[in-house]
């Protein structure tokens, strides 16, 4: 099952948000464990590395190992314009996710993703569904 894993997931394990950390954690084990069905958007890796210091570049090379960059274009960006979401970069996370062919957006941001194209899931939810 092809998923695209939302910023926020990713900023939980590398920050280690306490609150938050064993589920986004599970949700990258998951992906590492089943290689070539999760992705992340590109603008994705750009937030992390302004917002993980000192230095995301460690953080961000070995989550290449395992996960996937969503393969985005100018068609794609148009494609996330035309979105009816408020969030201008959450429109740009689905885009990248039906770029990927993701079935599911994993994100903690449920409320933002009411009218994505692509159903958001909870990291809870989704490990409900494949562990």
């Amino acid at each position: 099952m092809k998923i695209l894993i939302d910023t926020d997931i990713l900023l939980d394990v590398a920050l280690r948000r306490a609150e938050f950390f064993g589920d986004s954690a599970a949700v990258l084990s998951w992906a590492e464990a089943n290689p070539g069905q999760a992705a992340v958007a590109w603008h994705s890796l750009s937030n992390l590395a302004y917002l993980v210091k000192p230095d995301a570049r460690t953080f961000i090379a070995d989550l290449l190992d395992f996960i996937e960059v969503a393969p985005v274009s100018t068609s794609d960006m148009r494609a996330a314009l035309g979105l009816p979401m408020k969030d201008m970069e959450d429109a740009m996370q689905v885009a990248s996710a039906l770029s990927f062919g993701a079935r599911h957006l994993v994100t903690r941001n449920l409320p933002d993703y009411r009218r994505s194209a692509v159903p958001a899931l909870a990291p809870k939810a989704f490990l409900a569904l494949v562990v």
